[in-house]
Formats: structure tokens, C-alpha cells, sequence
């Protein structure tokens, strides 16, 4: 089997490497339009990026490039000026270690913040080591077809190229995508433009350990402002605003970024030892989804597929986690292990729903805004157009509403945010309390009435695993890891004492099993907000022992003394 890559960023290069670690027999070509290095935004990246880099076999060679290690972000957001926080490891748990150090620990708990052009550089070499054809400076101008089949790719220098499979990596240009013919939509009234540019030896304001800081995402009437350090030295910062406000102000990009990095209080003071690089870019983000993302020999990957607006720094986990995904779905199919309309189709299926999930969350984050003083029109349009005028109980539940277990089989989550994270960041932007029904509740009884028992492909260790589940009205309830147990247990018993009592037996042998207990009630919290469990309340019998703090270990108010000041 021979694929071919329209372009050599992060997707196609973590396609290629997953690919031929575990079936090193396929013929990968990438070809790249550009030279590496250069540079490119979506530079912070989320922990799941980096499970992904260990599996590739490229995690060491990311932590020698002593990229600042992101513990989580600090935010001006929402509905009060006080600054928060959101941690990947519990607040002042982070240990300095020295560097560069073993993917363990609490390091796989946490993210990279990366200089793009040498990290994409790293992703690239590593894939021709394992065995990719790398060709740089190799611009597609036409893609071949002859109905739903790509037939070969014409390069600028008049050479064809074939292959059995072909993928769009191509990120917004969407050359295959166009070529094909596959609509877009746009589920958002929300059009960006961001403006960019780089500074050496600012102020990183938060040092945690040795390489580790937050980055620092503060609004603005009229828009908001990142500022990410992706090296010892090199800082990116940039500005995100929505297109009509840019054409009304009559300013410049330039002169309308330069005013928002020094009018923003905490960034000016990041900024004032700094040295500006001058490398300054402008890049449109508007919030988009195609239609279908594989044909009858191609697929769509990275943000060709898809972009969900910046603001959950969403970029590289939806490439690298749909990347991982389609080559094991291409792995299967050289095999001939599994029907590969089920393993296109799921890919189809799971990664639409991602980055519809990631639309729809940043559509909560940009109307919850009450910074946006100027934008309060353009807020409004997209409310309205979606009815985001909801409590917080509400909010939970709409943003819930591609499925908990549709983003991650194993974990209840939505844009790689948890049950918990979820409910406070409802709760902290609506100013509301949201409820939890495992809170009022104790009798559970598990609804299955109407579900189908169907097959979902596991993925993982280069092998594609047959796992049985629900389904119900495009909503997935896994038989299997804790989704499992959780099932197994409702199955027996109804009572919450029962539940607890079950719950913590069978977990008695796990190393981290408080941890894991919490996991079980947010899951059985994903299933009563999704009908697969009828919750009610008895007199006599407790509740569960839940945890609801308004504050959390992930979800926080600010408490770094070196951000003191605002």
C-alpha cells in the first residue's frame, strides 16, 4: 500500500510516523510545499499531544528541544476581572526536575508550549527516519480525479505522482478537500482574523520549576490577546479579534495589534525588556467543519477537516489525535483486518464530532465574555443564532450535547475538558450554581430502552480492537474500562450505598483508586444527563460522595504570587 501526504505538517507527519512503526511495509510519501524550518501559530499544546508524541516515538527529542513545559493557563475571562487558572496538575504539585526528562509522572500529565518552526521541523525528520519519503519544496497545483477517486496529484514541477491513498494535510488551504469538491460548513457566527508576531527575553511572569509556566490569555473590550513563551528566549504574542470589528477601525493589523499587546496592562509588563522580532503575520480563524472527511481512496486530516476558534488551544490535539486515528484506520486496511467503510466511517463520525464540539464550546467561551464591552453586537448575533442564553445548568448540558463519550471512550470529557471542569467553567461564567444530579439523587436505574448493541474500533499498541457499545440517538455508551464497570454495577444495583460499595470493592486493586472512583460518579454524571441512567431521590438512603467544590484542583482562582500584579 503507497500513501501520499498534501503537506508535511503535524498531521501528516504523525500519520506517516504511526504508520510505520507499526506497519513499516507501507509506502508513506509526504510532500511538503515549503522548506522547514519556518514558522507557524498554535504553538500551545494540551496533554494529550504528548501521549501522542511517546507513542510516535518522538517524545525525547521534544523534551531535548527544551520546549517551556505548560503547566495549564491563566486567564482574564468571563464574568469577573480577576484573573483564573487552569491546571493540568493540582496547584503547587508541579516539582522541578531536571531536563530533559522521561515521559512519567506528572510530565504525562502535562504540555509543551512549542516554537513551531522547530517543532514541526523535529516532526518532519523524525517521520523520514522511520522510513517516510520526505520531499520539501514539492507544491501540489492539482489533484486528479475521476468521481470520488483521486487518480494522482500533479506537482509544480510537472511531475505525477500516485498512490493507493491519498490524505489532505494542506491545513487551510484544502487542496484535496476543494479538488473533491466537499462542502463546508460554517456552524458559528464567529470570524476571526488573528495578528502575530514574536519578541525575545520578555518577561515569562510565571516561573514553575525548572522550564515550567502557564500561558496568559487576558481579554479585551474588542478582542483578546495570547502570550505564549515557546523557548528559553522567544515568546509568541498575538491578538484575536472578529473581522468586522478589524475592517471598522480603520487601523492597520499592525498598528490594531500593537495597541491591544501594550494597552493590556499585564502583557505591557511582560513585554517591556522584550525585543521585537518584526516576523509580523495576520491568518484568518474562522470557525469551520467539511461535510464528510474520506472518500472512496482519501481522507481529510488536520485543519483541512476543521478549525474550532484558538481560544481552548484545540489546534495540534485535533491534528495529532485525528492524525493517530486515520493511520490506524489505514493500518487496518492494509491488513485487511477490518471493513474499511467501518473504520473510514468511524474516523468520519468521531472526528466531525470533535471539532463540532470544540465550535460549539468556543461559541460558550466568546458569549460569556462580559470583557468584550466592544463587541457587544457581534456577541449578541451569535447567541442569538444559537440560543446561548442559558443558565448554568443549561450551559452544561448544551455543551454536552455531541455526547460525553463521543470525544473520548474512556473518559467523559468535551474538548478535553472533564465532567468537573465542564460544570465550573458553567458555573464560573454564568455566575450561576450548576447542580449535579449524582448530588440530589440516589436511585439509579439504567435505561436501555431503545439502544443498539453495535461495535466501535479500539485503537491502540498498532492493533484495532473490536469493543461492543450503545448507541442511541448518535450517543455512545462504552462497554469497557470504567464505562464498563459502571455499567456492570447499575446492572446489580440501584441505591447509591449499593453503588458506593461496589464501586469502591472493585476498585480497591487499582494503585490510584480514589482517583478512579471519582472518574466512575463523573461517568454515571455523563449518563444521567444523557438518559442512559434514570436518577431519582429517596428518603432514608445517602447520597454519593461527591465532589463539587466551587473551586478545584483544575479550575481555580489565580494564586501565583509573581501574578499579583494586574
Amino acid at each position: 500500500m503507497k500513501v501520499l501526504t498534501i503537506g508535511g505538517g503535524p498531521a501528516a507527519t504523525t500519520l506517516g510516523s504511526i504508520i510505520k512503526r507499526y506497519r513499516p511495509s507501507i509506502d508513506v510519501l509526504i510532500l511538503e510545499r515549503e522548506r522547514f524550518p519556518r514558522d507557524h501559530i498554535g504553538e500551545s499544546l494540551l496533554p494529550v499531544v504528548c501521549t501522542v508524541l511517546d507513542e510516535m516515538g518522538c517524545w525525547d527529542k521534544m523534551e531535548a528541544a527544551n520546549f517551556p513545559v505548560k503547566i495549564g493557563a491563566t486567564y482574564r475571562w468571563g464574568i469577573t476581572d480577576d484573573l483564573w487558572d487552569f491546571s493540568f496538575l493540582p496547584f503547587g504539585q508541579f516539582e522541578e526536575q531536571p531536563r530533559p526528562a522521561k515521559f512519567a509522572g506528572q510530565r504525562t500529565r502535562t504540555a509543551f508550549q512549542v516554537d513551531r518552526s522547530v517543532y514541526d521541523k523535529i516532526l518532519l525528520d523524525h517521520a523520514a527516519e522511520l522510513g517516510c519519503r520526505v520531499r520539501e519544496e514539492a507544491k501540489v497545483v492539482e489533484v486528479m480525479r475521476e468521481g470520488d477517486r483521486v487518480t494522482g496529484v500533479r506537482l509544480d514541477n510537472g511531475t505525477t505522482e500516485t498512490a493507493d491513498f491519498y490524505v489532505d494535510c494542506s491545513g487551510n488551504v484544502g487542496l484535496l478537500r476543494r479538488a473533491m469538491e466537499v462542502p463546508i460548513e460554517c456552524p458559528t457566527k464567529l470570524q476571526n482574523v488573528a495578528f502575530y508576531d514574536y519578541f525575545q527575553n520578555a518577561d515569562w511572569g510565571v516561573h514553575l520549576g525548572i522550564g515550567g509556566t502557564r500561558i496568559q490569555i487576558m481579554s479585551l473590550g474588542y478582542g483578546w490577546v495570547w502570550f505564549i513563551p515557546i523557548s528559553e528566549t522567544r515568546t509568541s504574542c498575538g491578538l484575536v479579534v472578529p473581522v468586522e470589528y478589524y475592517k471598522a477601525s480603520g487601523m492597520s493589523p499592525e498598528e490594531l495589534f500593537l495597541k491591544a499587546i501594550y494597552e493590556e496592562p499585564r502583557i505591557a509588563g511582560f513585554l517591556r525588556t522584550a525585543t521585537r522580532e518584526h516576523k509580523f503575520t495576520t491568518t484568518k480563524d474562522w470557525s469551520f467543519l467539511a461535510d464528510r472527511l474520506t472518500g472512496e481512496n482519501w481522507a481529510l486530516c488536520g485543519e483541512c477537516a476543521g478549525f474550532a476558534d484558538p481560544i481552548l488551544s484545540a489546534g495540534l490535539t485535533l491534528a495529532h489525535s485525528g492524525a493517530r486515528q486515520l493511520a490506524y484506520v489505514l493500518i487496518g486496511m492494509d491488513r485487511k483486518s477490518h471493513d474499511p467503510e467501518w473504520l473510514k466511517q468511524f474516523y468520519n463520525d468521531t472526528q466531525r464530532t470533535r471539532i463540532r464540539q470544540h465550535i460549539r464550546f468556543a461559541d460558550f467561551w466568546y458569549t460569556q465574555n462580559k470583557h468584550f464591552t466592544e463587541l457587544k453586537e457581534n456577541v449578541s448575533k451569535i447567541a442569538a443564532d444559537i440560543g446561548l442564553e442559558l443558565t448554568a445548568d443549561e450551559a452544561f448540558q448544551w455543551i454536552g450535547t455531541g455526547g460525553f463519550a463521543n470525544d473520548n471512550l474512556l473518559i467523559p470529557q468535551v474538548g478535553e475538558y472533564n465532567v468537573s471542569a465542564l460544570k465550573w467553567i458553567a458555573q464560573k461564567f454564568t455566575g450561576n450554581e450548576v447542580s449535579w444530579a449524582i448530588g440530589k439523587n440516589n436511585i439509579f436505574r439504567l435505561n436501555l430502552e431503545g439502544a443498539k448493541r453495535e461495535k466501535v474500533p479500539i485503537m491502540m499498541d498498532g492493533r484495532i480492537y473490536e469493543q461492543e457499545c450503545y448507541t442511541r440517538n448518535g450517543k455512545i455508551l462504552p462497554i469497557f474500562g470504567l464505562y464498563e464497570l459502571m455499567v456492570r454495577v447499575l446492572h446489580v444495583e440501584t441505591r447509591s450505598d449499593g453503588i458506593d460499595r461496589a464501586l469502591t470493592g472493585a476498585l480497591q486493586v487499582n494503585p490510584e483508586p480514589l482517583t478512579m472512583f471519582h472518574l466512575c460518579l463523573h461517568i454515571l454524571e455523563s449518563l444521567i444527563e444523557e438518559g442512559w441512567v434514570q436518577a431519582s431521590y429517596r428518603e432514608g438512603i445517602p447520597l454519593l460522595p461527591y465532589q463539587t467544590d466551587v473551586e478545584s484542583d483544575g479550575f481555580h482562582s489565580n494564586r501565583d504570587p509573581e501574578t499579583a500584579m494586574s
